[in-house]
């Protein structure tokens, strides 16, 4: 696979990552979790040239890590993990539909202990990419991004990155310590940090990293309706989901597959090509726990959008619905 650097010092990676989040939850939880598979897949993308392995402490909660650690048991030479930390778990199912609740938490004591639990699940010395999950409206941002530096300085993190930010804040955790990337949605499905975030980025040499790149599998054209969402699904609570913003959205869905059956590629690569095109520091991470998916998604570093598929894609019109 072709590789990138994350933002100018930051470690060379595949131009496709890898979300890990749902192999442990918030997708299809009426299904069982099959952590043989999930493990493999994570082998697979390693294999392929996906090297950015992407999870989060609040993810399962912690489950997640653990899964990551043991998967990269013997690998770990292999892999640029890329964790967070800022969310707090309350409650693991006292959510909606039995998710986790969570709250933001930025305390940097938080933080401090935080990274050491993160290593432990993992089953390493140190992560590559260390990234604030959400900033804490109540502790300062200067605060928590100190705390997240002091974990470089100890060894612990290589790199530093944000998520879910604007160019305010990012300017902010700038003065204390680099910014190697910074982690949004972002999508044909989701476009808001086209306006301001992608372009401050490229400006200034720092990684994005798309989390759901495919609109949460609609781009892949794998739901169609609201009765096509598994049961227990977090996308059954979100208001693009619902059946009305579904149909009105359809056309989005549509005008990627159109392309994709121009140049003989699947909706999900082309996706995934837009957002590469998008620059050389634009890395996607979408999610999987599927060996099918996988080898899918990692087959959209081969694929070359021309400048009139960018013009199609480009002029998609904005999804009907809000985010959550």
């Amino acid at each position: 696979m072709r590789t990138t650097t994350l933002g100018t010092h930051g470690p060379r990676v595949g131009v496709i990552g890898l979300g890990a989040m749902g192999m442990s939850f918030a997708y299809d939880m009426a299904s069982p979790r099959d952590e043989a598979t999930s493990v493999s897949v994570i082998h697979q993308a390693l294999d392929l040239g996906v090297t950015l392995i992407d999870t989060a402490d609040v993810y399962g909660p912690y489950t997640n890590e653990e899964l990551v650690g043991r998967a990269l048991a013997g690998h770990r030479d292999r892999a640029v993990i890329a964790t967070k930390v800022g969310m707090e778990c309350l409650d693991p199912t006292g959510g909606p539909g039995g998710s986790p609740l969570v709250r933001p938490n930025g305390r940097p004591e938080h933080v401090r202990a935080a990274i050491d639990a993160s290593l432990r699940r993992l089953g390493t010395d140190h992560v590559d990419l260390y990234q604030l999950h959400r900033v804490d409206p109540e502790v300062p941002v200067e605060e928590t991004w100190g705390a997240l530096a002091e974990a470089v300085t100890a060894g612990k993190a290589r790199h530093l990155g944000l998520s879910e930010v604007g160019v305010d804040v990012i300017r902010r955790a700038e003065a204390i310590h680099p910014v190697t990337t910074v982690q949004s949605e972002f999508s044909l499905w989701t476009r808001d940090v086209q306006a301001e975030v992608l372009p401050y980025c490229a400006r200034h040499g720092i990684g994005l990293l798309p989390y759901s790149p495919l609109g949460r599998g609609f781009l892949a054209g794998r739901f169609a309706s609201f009765d096509d969402l598994p049961d227990q699904d977090q996308r059954r609570r979100l208001p693009r989901f619902q059946q009305e913003n579904l149909r009105a959205n359809l056309g989005i869905a549509a005008a990627v597959r159109d392309v994709a059956d121009r140049i003989g590629a699947t909706p999900a690569q082309v996706a995934l090509a837009w957002l590469v095109a998008q620059g050389p520091h634009v890395v996607p991470i979408p999610g999987t726990k599927t060996p099918k998916y996988l080898a899918d998604n990692a087959g959209a570093a081969d694929v070359r959008l021309s400048p009139e598929d960018l013009a199609d894609l480009d002029a998609v019109p904005a999804p009907t619905g809000a985010r959550y």
